[in-house]
């Protein structure tokens, strides 16, 4: 629970049709299994403590009494369990037959919930047994216990945890355009359970796993879903046991064709925030009741994957999907820019380097949307100090076979004039030796761009923005940064990609070549002829940054819970020592560089993480970084 994960299970015991004894043995079963595991909040199937298919045996008082007194016989069994379980049962009130699902934890009945509505059509007949949902929700008297709510739409809410809301629905609510779990949601429920009695059918499981996920995108929940199987009529129909989990979009797990148990953590941290956010349940409360429960506030162990890469897809069909959507989305948002400027070049400072690569790939698929010539693109090559014959040559080939029109510019001489004009010692490599080039290769940039009439075109990765690893108004600054949203785990992928697509052996040669180069500014003198500034050693690797860039930002996690994910998702590869040293830098740069991102140019938004002081990042420059840093050094 700590850190905002619960553990949360589906369940799929084995039963016997209208053996409401041998069912709650089997329920009683797997809550002790699932108390064992150290889940907090279990779903079990539908109608679980008779089976689903009983038919017109749902009218036989033997069986209707038999399932209440199972539901006992699974109370006093679980008395001092503390996991808050879903069971399904029929029930009768006021002369009717309702299918309900009994939320119980402890030996106590926490509320009942029917089901609101019944699917009449095909396979099924629940009209025939079954009474949807009552209107009014009321107090009902169980097995002993008074004052005992009973209806749909409740939500049941932990003192433990505030933030854990939990509802429950059945089967067919969440197939219908008004599922009570949208009520649930509105009314705080961060975890919906469905008990479900699911047949399969040829294409049905896809249906069914993009409903549960889809509804959890919808509504911001985690979404337990446990349909029954095995034990289940099987006359007519087959029951599969379909267990999914999933969380705001993201199937977590699922099984199918198997019983037991499906454990997975629902972030419920993430889910609040993500409300919180949107704003979009906040509008119209609904739900009824706020039924409380405890629980033992105790660590979660995780099991769910944590990707160590979150900005880059694992598989090579989806990742590459993802490469051809960003460079679409780039060059789109530059061929636009050009059109509106009437620019006649887009300039490129070209230094051989991966992210200035990708964005003179990217003016080059703009330029072919605008059926220009590859010639309006001026690639400029400026080398100084640092700068090494592996990279030039590189920037040469590149700007060639491109077709680009190359421009090379020596700026070694102008920087020594101003280091004469400053007095600064050109022995002294401190920041001021560095900066001094960046600023008049952005320099150079410019009056180049205003000599032809174009557009310097940025370079910075959304990773250096969020670092501050640009210089303030040198490669701080462009006309257009169409590099500013992608982080540089995810620059690397898309230059590879467009490298297997080319159909020029020479091209691809030369970006795989750029693929093998240390990542540097090149503003030091080089060794031998060899890079001597690597940026990953001055400011840790990239892959780190990213990995705390997507959950500091996107999920608003604090401190001690990013460092948690970094050593379970990264720990193998690094050690605790060295992933808390470069969190903290990523929080001291982070918090520090805000001026540069307050006045940066204007670039297009490519995924969910961005920067741009006029779109999704609002901060001011100084800001104070101490909370932060307090929980940093208690890492320790």
């Amino acid at each position: 629970m700590k850190d905002g994960f619960i553990s949360v299970a589906c369940g799929a015991p084995k039963l016997r049709l209208a053996d409401c004894a041998y069912n709650a043995e089997q329920t009683f079963g797997l809550m002790r299994a699932a108390e064992k595991a150290g889940v907090k909040v279990l779903v079990l199937p539908e109608l679980g403590l008779t089976s689903y298919t009983c038919g017109d045996l749902f009218f036989q008082d033997a069986l209707i009494s038999g399932a209440e007194e199972a539901l006992g016989t699974v109370l006093k069994a679980t008395r001092n369990l503390e996991v808050v379980t879903a069971v399904g049962l029929p029930l009768r009130r006021n002369g009717r037959l309702y299918n309900c699902a009994a939320v119980i934890q402890r030996g106590k009945i926490l509320g009942v919930v029917p089901k609101t509505h019944l699917p009449n059509y095909g396979e099924f007949y629940e009209k025939r047994w079954f009474a949807p949902a009552p209107a009014e929700a009321e107090y009902i008297s169980l097995l002993g216990q008074d004052a005992v709510p009973f209806g749909a739409e409740q939500v049941f809410s932990c003192e433990t945890m505030p933030e854990l809301v939990l509802g429950f629905e059945i089967c067919e609510d969440l197939w219908t355009p008004d599922s009570p779990s949208v009520k649930m949601a509105r009314a705080g429920a961060v975890v919906i359970g469905n008990l479900s009695a699911s047949n399969e059918v040829l294409g049905k499981d896809a249906y069914r796993r993009q409903l549960v996920t889809m509804q959890s995108a919808k509504l911001l929940c985690g979404y337990l879903y446990s349909s029954s199987g095995a034990g289940e009529s099987t006359s007519d129909t087959v029951f599969g046991a379909h267990q999914l989990i999933a969380e705001n979009g993201a199937l977590l797990t699922e099984r199918r064709f198997d019983g037991g148990l499906l454990v997975s953590e629902i972030d419920v941290q993430k889910l609040c925030h993500e409300r919180l956010r949107t704003q979009s349940l906040a509008e119209n409360p609904g739900g009824r009741y706020a039924e409380p429960f405890s629980l033992t506030v105790s660590p979660t162990k995780l099991t769910r994957y944590v990707s160590p890469l979150p900005f880059v897809p694992e598989g090579k069909e989806d990742r590459d999907a993802r490469c051809q959507e960003i460079l679409l989305i780039a060059s789109l948002g530059l061929k636009q820019r050009l059109e509106h400027t009437g620019a006649k070049t887009a300039v490129v400072g070209l230094s051989g380097g991966l992210d200035s690569t990708l964005a003179v790939l990217i003016t080059g698929l703009a330029m072919k949307m605008l059926d220009r010539p590859m010639s309006d693109i001026i690639a400029v090559t400026m080398p100084c100090f640092g700068t090494t014959d592996r990279t030039r040559n590189n920037a040469v080939v590149l700007a060639g076979q491109m077709g680009a029109t190359l421009r090379t510019v020596d700026i070694s001489q102008s920087v020594r004039s101003h280091f004469r004009d400053i007095g600064h010692d050109p022995e002294d490599h401190s920041v001021t030796y560095e900066n001094a080039q960046a600023r008049e290769r952005t320099q150079v940039l410019m009056d180049i761009a205003n000599a032809g009439g174009g557009l310097v075109i940025g370079t910075g990765d959304l990773s250096e923005l969020a670092l501050g690893w640009c210089t303030y108004n040198g490669d701080h600054m462009s006309m257009y940064g169409v590099n500013a949203s992608i982080p540089k785990t995810l620059v690397r992928h898309l230059v590879r990609y467009l490298s297997r697509d080319s159909a020029e052996p020479e091209l691809h040669d030369v970006l795989e070549d750029i693929l093998d180069t240390p990542v540097s500014p090149e503003l030091l003198p080089a060794v031998q002829g060899e890079i001597s500034q690597r940026t990953e050693d001055l400011v840790g690797p990239y892959e780190l940054h990213d990995f705390f860039l997507y959950y500091v930002l996107r999920w608003g996690f604090p401190p001690r819970k990013v460092y948690r994910l970094a050593q379970y998702a990264l720990g193998r590869k690094y050690s605790r020592e060295v992933l808390l040293k470069w969190l903290k830098t990523f929080y001291r740069r982070f918090f520090t560089q805000q001026f540069k991102r307050n006045c940066m140019p204007d670039g297009p938004k490519i995924g969910s993480v961005a920067l741009s002081p006029r779109g999704d990042w609002r901060m001011p420059s100084d800001a104070s970084f101490a909370l932060w840093q307090a929980e940093l050094d208690s890492l320790e």
